[in-house]
């Protein structure tokens, strides 16, 4: 007997469940087998020492080798910051603290071995550190030689001047949640940062000053890494936001409360109309049927005995009883569906405090940091289609689409009543938000929205 659909669906969705609750162990296996082949090529290669340009190798077979090391080291940081991000997301205790493994040697006398899953764990993990701290926290930190050799023809050696030391950029991690011991003004938004001379100035000097620094390169990294992280946590959240809420209402509504739906409404008995304002809709339906039959007997196209149009206006009626209990069901099914999906929606929010901080951030840095006539040209586009002329038309199909949704009368009262009401209330947020944050942090973008909305 083959499954059903339900029962290979939630198999599917157990697959999936467990498959990324894996995640973490996956990803610290592939950074631990990256890590691993750094120091097989180490062996191999350079006698277990670290991988350097040396007198052995030919340029061309060196090139060769750190392109393998490269890759082997992007795959062991991406991999260990996909662990450090799962790892946080994923609470302890779907964990396994213990894991058994048989090894079958011999048919007669298998070996059953414990393995203690934090340990290795953290085993694995001080391998992968003592390897990335051997090549430094960028890509480029390949154990270049300490003198840069001239390949002029000169027969002297040039040789470059020292460095000067500059301790180490910590890797910042953009989920981490902000240290009070931290200066003030490292905490604050863009928002809140205003001054006596303009903020173009301002930037133009610090980017003069970090041009002119000759160690900002490793900075510049840090910070690219660190502004594509957030990206990506960010937009991933935002898809969580959208398509979990989603799922979770078509699948509760055709697999969890349709059937029980179906199921109690399923009787001749039940009432097939959840409101007066579908009955009338029903009864408009059969007046239009009627009189078509008539007027088609009138023109000479279809003559109907009276018994005839009775009996066609009766399979009419079963065709409208049938389609307004369908709708009804499905009202009812949206009510219960639209409730999971919420709590769905809730549930990520509440356990996703960090992700919430770091989606600030980048709608802050984002918004922030567009130019000033597209920054006009947003908020007239918001401002118009919300607040503007033609919104209570758009208002009032919203209103009325959404208590057809839920099956409930569209009362015109409340409807003019919130459209009445709302949008000024929006057009109020919108002004205070223009004179409170926007006109401190950009007045040039304040007059072109003026000048444009003029």
């Amino acid at each position: 007997m083959q499954p059903s659909v339900f029962t290979r669906l939630l198999n599917s969705l157990r697959a999936a469940n467990e498959w990324y609750l894996r995640t973490p162990e996956r990803s610290l296996d592939e950074a631990y087998q990256a890590v691993q082949n750094i120091k097989a090529l180490e062996n191999a290669h350079f006698n277990g020492n670290k991988i350097a340009p040396n007198s052995t190798y030919s340029r061309s077979a060196y090139a060769l080798i750190e392109s393998e090391l490269k890759g082997y080291l992007k795959t062991a940081r991406m991999r260990l910051t996909e662990f450090r991000y799962s790892r946080s997301m994923l609470r302890l205790s779907n964990q396994r603290i213990t894991e058994v493994q048989i090894e079958e040697a011999s048919s007669d006398n298998p070996t059953i071995s414990v393995i203690d899953q934090p340990a290795l764990v953290l085993k694995k993990l001080k391998v992968i550190d003592e390897v990335l701290a051997r090549y430094g926290n960028t890509p480029d930190a390949l154990g270049r030689p300490a003198a840069i050799v001239s390949y002029s023809d000169q027969p002297a050696l040039s040789v470059a001047p020292p460095v000067r030391a500059r301790p180490a950029v910590a890797y910042r991690d953009p989920m981490r949640r902000p240290d009070p011991a931290e200066p003030a003004d490292e905490k604050k938004l863009i928002a809140d940062k205003t001054g006596v001379l303009p903020r173009s100035i301002l930037n133009t000097v610090d980017r003069i000053k970090r041009d002119l620094d000759p160690e900002s390169e490793v900075e510049m990294v840090e910070n690219f890494r660190n502004t594509k992280a957030r990206t990506m946590i960010s937009i991933r959240f935002i898809l969580l936001l959208l398509v979990i809420p989603l799922l979770t209402q078509q699948i509760t509504k055709y697999f969890v409360v349709g059937p029980i739906v179906d199921h109690l409404r399923s009787g001749e008995q039940v009432e097939v109309f959840l409101n007066p304002e579908m009955e009338e809709e029903a009864f408009g339906q059969l007046r239009s049927y009627e009189e078509h039959l008539r007027f088609q007997g009138l023109v000479g196209k279809e003559v109907l005995t009276s018994e005839q149009i009775e009996a066609r206006l009766a399979e009419k009626a079963e065709e409208i009883q049938a389609e307004y209990r369908e709708e009804s069901s499905g009202a009812i099914k949206n009510v219960f569906s639209d409730i999971f999906a919420v709590c769905a929606f809730v549930l990520i929010l509440t356990n996703s405090k960090r992700e919430i901080a770091t989606l600030k951030t980048f709608v802050d840095e984002t918004v922030y940091g567009l130019s000033d006539s597209a920054k006009a040209f947003i908020i007239i586009l918001l401002t118009d289609t919300f607040v503007g002329f033609h919104s209570p038309h758009g208002w009032e199909v919203l209103l009325e689409g959404a208590s057809r949704h839920f099956g409930l009368p569209s009362n015109r009262d409340f409807i003019f009543l919130f459209i009445a009401t709302f949008p000024v209330l929006l057009d109020t947020i919108f002004k205070y938000w223009i004179f409170r944050y926007l006109n401190r942090i950009s007045p040039s973008a304040v007059a072109t929205y003026r000048n444009m909305n003029e």
